[in-house]
């Protein structure tokens, strides 16, 4: 791999080939360069980064027997040296995040319908996972004829783990017993979605009790309350992600909440754009405020810059990452000239 300079600048990009890709930014003006790229297995599509900079997490998305992957990154340049793998515990896992103490990885399996949890060794490696398996469908035949888990990821406390199931139209809730190096259901305190909603990705509110989800069938955002003293989770309203009577297909995919908690983006798959809400400051209510194009087909993952002066978005279908300006202030995207050639980009993760 070239060597990159050491600074909070550098992007990897998780695609649907063999490779993860490593970008150096600009921060002044946005410009991307790729300056590497290293084997990450069959499909290493959605990445995470360790808390402590120095393990890059990959799932291996296939169908059948899919996998999780362990990277070291470089202090120095950024590059990334394969630790091992593990199998995921099911076919198809597309989401992997890292708890808060950064001592266990916690994996969806979209095909095989199931969470897992694996144990981090000291040097970063992956530990067998252990696997829950979920239940339930939905009304749309096609898409929810069984549990498809898409996200699992950790709550602020760090003692319960959240899951959003797109087959089953629930998120689930487990209690994270990272002694146990186990998930345990927390029954009760699972949400259950609008039939048909299809949640996808989960995003915490950094202060309110609030977290929300991306619903991937109806074109919705769902903001539901998290008791985090019992575990439990309720659902509280639905915005469309869309602008009023625009009515193709559309899939939205990933969302994330700016770090004041003013703002919230979604991607939408299909309308090909990113909408933006406002977000209130007491109660969390959302008001859609922007809908921009995304300059490119199929917006899977996006993400913000560190600085949150950038939000960059991967078109996975039109082989594309672009770079949008954004005010602080308000949140209000701008394009850019900058975008960069890349083989099918699903996920971002600045290091």
């Amino acid at each position: 791999m070239t060597e990159a300079r050491t600074d909070p600048d550098l992007l990897y990009v998780g695609t649907y080939t063999e490779n993860i890709y490593l970008v150096r930014m600009d921060r002044r003006s946005g410009e991307l360069l790729q300056v590497g790229a290293v084997k990450g297995g069959a499909n290493p599509s959605f990445l995470n980064i360790h808390p402590n900079g120095r393990v890059l997490y990959a799932v291996n998305e296939l169908d059948q027997a899919g996998a999780v992957s362990a990277v070291a990154i470089e202090r120095a340049s950024g590059a990334l040296t394969r630790l091992n793998e593990q199998p995921s515990g099911g076919g198809a896992p597309c989401y992997v995040s890292v708890d808060r103490s950064g001592r266990v990885a916690l994996v969806a399996n979209y095909g095989g319908g199931s969470v897992a949890l694996l144990p981090i060794e000291p040097n970063g490696a992956l530990a067998p996972a252990h696997v829950v398996q979920h239940t339930g469908k939905g009304p749309n035949a096609e898409r929810q004829e069984a549990p498809h888990a898409h996200c699992i990821l950790a709550d602020p406390s760090n003692r319960f783990a959240l899951a959003a199931d797109l087959g089953a139209d629930r998120v689930f809730v487990y209690q994270l017993d990272l002694e146990g190096r186990s998930l345990r259901h927390i029954e009760e305190g699972d949400a259950s979605m609008r039939p048909g909603a299809g949640p996808r990705h989960l995003a915490f509110h950094p202060t309110l009790p609030l977290v929300f989800v991306a619903n991937e069938l109806d074109s919705t955002v769902a903001t539901l309350r998290f008791d985090s003293t019992r575990g439990a989770l309720a659902l509280i309203d639905a915005r469309s992600t869309l602008p009023a009577g625009w009515t193709g297909t559309n899939y939205p995919a990933d969302i994330h909440v700016a770090s004041n908690g003013r703002t919230l983006y979604v991607s939408n798959r299909g309308h090909n754009s990113i909408a933006l809400f406002s977000v209130a400051d007491s109660t969390g209510a959302l008001a859609l405020e922007q809908v921009i194009p995304t300059e490119g087909d199929w917006p899977r993952n996006f993400t913000l810059h560190p600085t949150e002066r950038w939000l960059l978005v991967a078109n996975q279908r039109s082989n594309s990452v672009i770079v949008f300006g954004r005010d602080p202030a308000n949140g209000r995207l701008t394009r850019t000239r900058q975008r960069i050639a890349m083989p099918s980009p699903v996920c971002l993760r600045f290091a």
